[in-house]
């Protein structure tokens, strides 16, 4: 929710600028920007990092396939300078510095641009994060763009230069389905995290509460709404992608496509089923919490109801009459409280009779 808040707010301040004005919307990091290359083709495959930004341009026109990998979006002027050399729409550069966009697909000319919401846990913290990833399809180039170093593309890249399954051997809108393939199941790992998270707390709670509890509940809930607000957008996304008839897409590689969609279903009815779990896990966690309340009256009523009889007799003979018969008998102090006493235990088995104890 907080990224939500700072992502509306920088949203305002660009409020007045021409549509296409490229503006960073997301936070703001120090680090330079990365560029690496991979270029392949089915015998040679060669990687390497660029320093120069127009080194890029001279991959559009090879006959290899090359993924230029942009780790970093915060410098409008390397964005810039890479959509002009590409050709890039200008809406399309301004959605690539807004981090706040849903997955979606759109065609252009001479290229598809793709925008992925890719998550991963992080251990130290035990949260889940967000970071979106856009793709530029083109003729013999894909382009990803994401927010900072690091991501889950290391299945594609270790395929890529072993030359394992037929990545090599296709063109590049197969290396784009890749990419967004291990993404899509990069969110089975999460929800495995998750699971996790909800198994130990169904334990938690039949073993008694803990006053953290509640907060984990809650904290479940918000990683179940950034997981379903990343994957639903996605089933329209790639449901999109499949009647896209563009020539940018082999038929061959649209039922790869099929394959992602299904994956994405199976993602979606995995979330919405711990999501279920997890409300009913704050209705149980919230009863139980109810019940024990009502134990606790229930004691502390039983105690009142035994006290108030004594209560009485102790405030008759705390009348200090002088003419009361009891109160020049040697015995009469032990006679009340052998009363008192036979009161309280009578009104004990009663209760227990009428099992209230």
């Amino acid at each position: 929710m907080k990224k939500i808040f700072r992502t509306t707010k920088r949203l305002i301040s660009k409020i007045g600028l021409p549509p296409g004005t490229p503006v960073y919307m997301g936070e703001r990091e120090r680090e330079k920007i990365k560029i690496s290359v991979i270029d392949y083709d089915p015998q040679n495959v060669t990687q390497k990092e660029i320093s120069q930004i127009k080194e890029c341009c001279s991959y559009q026109d090879k006959e290899t396939v090359t993924w230029i990998n942009i780790d970093g979006i915060h410098e409008a002027e390397v964005i810039k300078h890479i959509g002009k050399d590409f050709n890039l729409h200008p809406l399309t550069m301004e959605d690539i510095m807004n981090p706040g966009q849903r997955p979606k697909v759109e065609q252009f000319d001479h290229y598809i641009f793709i925008v992925l919401k890719m998550l991963s846990y992080e251990e130290e913290e035990k949260k889940v994060t967000e970071e979106q990833v856009s793709l530029i399809l083109g003729k013999n180039y894909v382009l990803s763009f994401q927010e900072k170093e690091g991501d889950v593309f290391n299945p594609v890249r270790e395929r890529i230069h072993h030359d394992l399954g037929r990545i090599r051997k296709s063109g590049s809108d197969y290396l784009a389905y890749s990419l967004t393939d291990v993404v899509v199941d990069h969110y089975f790992l999460i929800l495995e995290k998750l699971g996790d998270k909800v198994e130990h707390l169904e334990e938690s709670l039949t073993g008694g509460q803990d006053d953290k509890m509640l907060q984990q509940i809650h904290s479940l809930k918000r990683e179940m709404i950034l997981l379903r607000r990343s994957v639903w957008p996605l089933r329209e996304m790639i449901n999109s992608l499949e009647r896209l008839e563009s020539s940018l897409i082999q038929k061959e590689t649209l039922r790869f496509f099929r394959d992602v969609y299904d994956h994405t279903i199976q993602v979606i009815d995995t979330i919405e089923t711990y999501r279920d779990m997890i409300f009913s896990l704050h209705d149980t966690y919230l009863s139980t919490i109810s019940n024990r309340m009502n134990e606790v009256m229930k004691v502390l009523t039983i105690i009142a109801t035994i006290f108030i009889p004594l209560t009485f007799i102790a405030g008759i003979y705390g009348m200090n009459f002088e003419l009361m018969p009891e109160l020049k008998w040697p015995f009469g102090y032990f006679a009340v409280l052998g009363v008192m006493a036979l009161v309280a235990l009578v009104m004990v088995i009663y209760f227990k009779k009428k099992k209230w104890l």
